[in-house]
């Protein structure tokens, strides 16, 4: 049987020919995986591009974008790459240290700790390096950080947000908040016109930052920009930015939980965008895209009636201070490969992967579509 691509309509791209993602299939390429599937006549399995099982004969592969044509298709989901979970998770390593992470927050991890769980520290730091772009300890820290952040932003001490975020020394938890957020942890008041909030999210958490009436940035705190956005957000509202609960924030947050628990894919909190006419034009574009669809950069600049500025797209697409309410982890490349995401392109898999299950759970059932 010949091998085919099958293109889901409303996309507006190709997925690349078989030949490359055979290629990709065989070299374990990670660039598609989320945005293609491997299906194999000869098995009745599907499975991500990245899958370690043995490869498939070049003729038993068929090609599909999204998990459920490989479903509807009569293919059953592959036991070894779990096409159905999210990549990290598929890894028993990784899901087994995040589950003891969520357990003992507040332990300060070592990598002795990780030896007493039975675990190689090269696999394990390869595989967090590969799915998260951190280390499993670079991941704890960061836990520990916001321990010490929510006491702060209830009002607590400086001194108790330390011992609450399990740091011995003062110093090195000045240290660590500034490499985070730019600044010492004493300098976030609460008091301030902007503030900065924690929230948690299944891939991960992020900080949003609102006046009363607007939502101004809304980050992943392991963003290695992230300290530059808060330094030029301060430099553009004249005042340092303070610490606690906006409106705008809280809205936020319930939104992100609605989006990915699968109950909503809008989103309706206020947003202030800073930057130029062009630039805002791209990110007006980019939250016209389907909740579950992505488009190329020349897609986007075709839709603003700039067909030649594909580059300029991209680095407005990159210049986003609001991740995912101005989705910019539906633009791709033009070949339908993932390309540069701030928050890391493990995350932009798995944002466009939830969505496309959210459209499918939302064209299921009419009434939840809003």
């Amino acid at each position: 049987m010949a091998a085919r691509i099958v293109v889901e309509s409303p996309m507006l791209f190709d997925l690349p020919d078989h030949d490359t993602l055979y290629a990709a299939l065989l070299a374990r390429d990670d660039r598609f995986d989320g945005q293609a599937y491997v299906c194999v006549s000869s098995t009745g399995i599907f499975c991500r591009l990245t899958c370690p099982a043995r490869k498939p004969k070049r003729g038993n592969c068929t090609f599909y974008p999204t998990i459920g044509e490989c479903i509807e298709a009569g293919f059953r989901p592959c036991k070894r790459c779990h096409p159905l979970q999210a990549a990290a998770l598929a890894d028993p390593t990784i899901a087994a240290l995040l589950l003891a992470l969520d357990e003992r927050p507040d332990l300060r991890w070592s990598e002795a700790h990780v030896e007493q769980l039975g675990y190689d520290l090269s696999t394990v730091r390869r595989s967090f390096k590969r799915q998260f772009g951190m280390t499993f300890l670079e991941m704890a820290r960061q836990r520990r950080i916001r321990e010490g952040f929510e006491t702060l932003a209830v009002g607590g001490k400086v001194i108790t947000a330390q011992h609450d975020a399990s740091f011995d020394s003062a110093s090195a938890f000045r240290a660590a908040f500034a490499r985070l957020l730019g600044c010492a942890p004493g300098e976030l008041r609460q008091d301030r016109l902007l503030r900065a909030t924690w929230i948690a999210t299944p891939l991960g958490d992020m900080i949003a930052v609102s006046s009363r009436s607007h939502l101004h940035l809304l980050e992943f705190v392991d963003r290695k920009g992230l300290p530059a956005q808060l330094k030029r957000l301060q430099q553009a509202s004249r005042e340092a930015i303070g610490i606690g609960m906006m409106p705008p924030s809280e809205q936020a947050a319930s939104e992100l939980s609605d989006y990915f628990a699968a109950r909503s894919g809008h989103f309706r909190t206020p947003l202030a965008l800073a930057g130029s006419a062009f630039t805002r034009q791209v990110w007006d574009a980019l939250r016209e895209i389907p909740v579950g669809e992505t488009r190329s950069y020349g897609d986007i600049a075709r839709r603003i009636g700039r067909p030649t500025a594909t580059r300029a797209v991209a680095r407005a697409n990159g210049a986003n201070q609001i991740a995912l309410m101005s989705p910019c982890h539906r633009g791709i490349g033009a070949d339908g490969s993932l390309t540069g995401y701030g928050g890391g392109l493990w995350r932009k898999q798995r944002l466009i992967e939830i969505e496309r299950q959210l459209k499918a759970e939302l064209l299921a059932m009419p009434d939840r579509r809003s």
